[in-house]
Formats: structure tokens, sequence, C-alpha cells
């Protein structure tokens, strides 16, 4: 007898499945890994046009009252009391050893931060906000996130939402369809220009609907979505970050907000704080580097790194076939020492030693919209 629980679905799952969407377990949801198109259709679809991938699985949470954002910034890495209505940051929760506890968007909303968490961290997540703060939290388990990804998102959604193009990358506004309160932001997981809509789950399907009825617009799977994001050099928590990875292995160091730095007006402040930051001006004894294999096969996630004696040296985090490179990317760590560009180490793919090369991130030219 089958006693795996049963899993969550989203309020698009009936139009995944009409869609023929593949359906797969993902952080205890039933999510769509790719449509029956393909994966490299959707990536280098969105690379081109627009993608409209289903991102509801995350976790939505508005925080209200006066203290929220100074009780919030004690426990991430970013500049929270000075973030001005309608920006934006990516953060991260960290833990007292210095490592990444989970990576999460925080949005000034005027009269609230708006956080989405991962989907496989975000009870978690809200415990530990509970845990540590006395602002009134709200979970938007009655909204939908959706996210439309690609240089043809701005010309799609100005259709139905004006004024987006004033909006710069990592910035937010409050916008109406249709009577329904959408949330805007400018940003997503692709390294293209694209937005992330928060909307009420009983409108989702129609609107997203209404996307894919758009002639630049294709639905997008989990498939493409990883290796959209893989190949812009970004990192899925779990996987390239961890509880036991810090920032600055992970070269996250740029989301510590300068005034959470030393000599910042308010350094440190943030679990783990003394660690990173020690790191931050010593150096880690690893560090995320990309690679790619000097052969067509993808090396792929948990591949051991290794010298030519074949002493293990770090492992592969994210591997896989990057559709816009036509070859394999991949993500892992290595000492700082066989950290920079052009070095070659060994990678064991089943027991076979194949020779891979450190490689600059990203892979692809991120072509996020910051203004003219």
């Amino acid at each position: 007898m089958d006693r795996s629980p049963a899993l969550e679905t989203t309020p698009l799952d009936p139009l995944h499945r009409e869609l023929g969407g593949k359906m797969v377990p993902f952080a205890g949801y039933a999510m769509p890994v790719q449509y029956p198109g393909g994966i490299i259709k959707e990536h280098l679809h969105t690379r081109d046009q627009a993608g409209l991938f289903d991102v509801s699985h995350m976790g939505q949470i508005r925080l209200h009252g006066n203290a929220a954002a100074r009780e919030l910034e004690a426990l991430v890495t970013a500049d929270i009391v000075d973030l001005a209505p309608g920006q934006q940051r990516y953060t991260l929760f960290t833990n007292p050893d210095g490592g990444i506890v989970d990576d999460l968007m925080v949005a000034n909303g005027g009269d609230h931060l708006f956080l989405v968490v991962n989907a496989a961290c975000k009870e978690q997540d809200i415990n530990h906000l509970r845990a540590n703060i006395t602002a009134e939290m709200e979970l938007l388990s009655t909204r939908a996130l959706l996210a439309l990804q690609g240089p043809a998102a701005q010309t799609v959604l100005e259709r139905v939402v004006p004024g987006l193009a004033d909006l710069h990358f990592m910035q937010a506004m409050e916008a109406k369809w249709v009577r329904n309160d959408l949330f805007i932001t400018r940003s997503g997981y692709t390294g293209e220009d694209g937005f992330e809509i928060s909307l009420p789950s009983d409108c989702a399907e129609e609107f997203a609907r209404w996307l894919i009825s758009q002639p630049e617009v294709l639905p997008v799977g989990l498939g493409a979505r990883d290796s959209l994001r893989l190949e812009a050099g970004l990192c899925l928590y779990g996987h390239d970050i961890t509880a036991e990875t810090t920032p600055i292995e992970a070269r996250l160091g740029w989301a510590i907000s300068s005034q959470r730095r030393n000599g910042g007006d308010r350094a440190g402040g943030f679990p783990g704080s003394k660690i990173i930051l020690k790191q931050m001006s010593e150096g880690a004894e690893k560090m995320r580097v990309g690679l790619r294999a000097t052969g067509r096969a993808p090396v792929r996630e948990g591949a051991p790194l290794v010298e030519s004696s074949g002493r293990p040296i770090g492992v592969v985090t994210s591997g896989g076939y990057g559709p816009s490179l036509a070859a394999p990317v991949a993500m892992g760590y290595l000492p700082p020492e066989l950290s920079e560009p052009g070095t070659v180490v060994g990678a064991l793919v089943r027991g076979k030693r194949v020779e891979i090369e450190v490689s600059p991130l990203p892979f692809i030219k991120q072509r996020y919209y910051r203004g003219k």
C-alpha cells in the first residue's frame, strides 16, 4: 500500500494537465517538469521571447507593523530598514554557524514587507519568523505566483498592466487586472528580463490562459527553469547553497548590504555574522565556481572533483546541458587556489575521470532591465 503523503496542487494544476504537462513531485507539490514540446524548446523560447512559469508552490508572506523591517533585518544579510517603498532585495536567512538557511526576496509594499521564500523551506522559514519577530505575519495561502520571463515579457504584460516600462529590475508595483489586486516585481530566476506576479488564486488560471494565448508566450516547466537558472549562474537552494554553505563560499557576498558589513552603519547583527564577515575579509576555504566539461557529456550533481592524482578537492552541486550554449555546464565548489577561470581539474563521471575547466559565471549574459 502506498503510504506516501498526497501531493499538494497549485491553482494552475488543471491547466498544466490540459496542456499535457508531465507532472512530477517537487517540494511536496505536483508540478510540471515539461510540456509536450520539451525542455530545450521551452528553454530557448524563454531566451528568445517569453516563458510562463507557475511558481505558486513558493511561500508568499506579508509582514505588517512598524517593527517588521527592524526585526526581519536581524535575521537576514540585507539592509531592510532602509529598503524604500517599491524596492526589492535578494537576501539570505543564516544560522549561527554562518550557513545559509534559505534565500529569499523581500519587497517593500508601502504598508507591508512582501517576502517570497523557497517552497521546500517555507514551513521552516515561517516557524523561524514566528520564533523571532513580533510583527504581524500574514501567510498568503490564497494567492498564486506566476513568473513571466524573457525579452518579450514587458511587451506582453503591458497589454493588460500599463506602466511596466517605468519599473526597473528589483522594483515592485501594485496593479489591477479585472478588479483583482496584483503585486508585480521585475525579477526572476532565468537571467532574462521578466516579472513575478502575485495574484488571487481564484483568478490565476484565467490570467495564465490569457498570457499563453499571446503569440510570444509558451508555458514552461521545472526542467527548463533549472537549465535557465544554471546558465545564468543562479543558485538552487539545497544544492548550490545549504545550511553548511556560507554566503562567502557561495560567492553571494553581494547579498550582504554595505550597511551590514564591517565598517557599515549596522555591521553584523544577523546570525553567524562574525564568521561570515571574517570570511569576507580573510577568505574562505572553498568557493563556488562555474565549470565547463571539455567533452559533450554533462557532469551531474554529486560528481566528485579531483586532482590528477585522484585526490578529492571538491564536488559538483548542479550540472546539465545548457541549450543556449549547446554544451554541458555545471557549478561546484573548489579550494580558492583552484577557482580561477581556466584551471583544469578532473570530475568523476560513472567512475571515469573527465577533464573539466573552471569558467566565469554566469555562463550567459544576464539581461535584467536596469533602465536606459
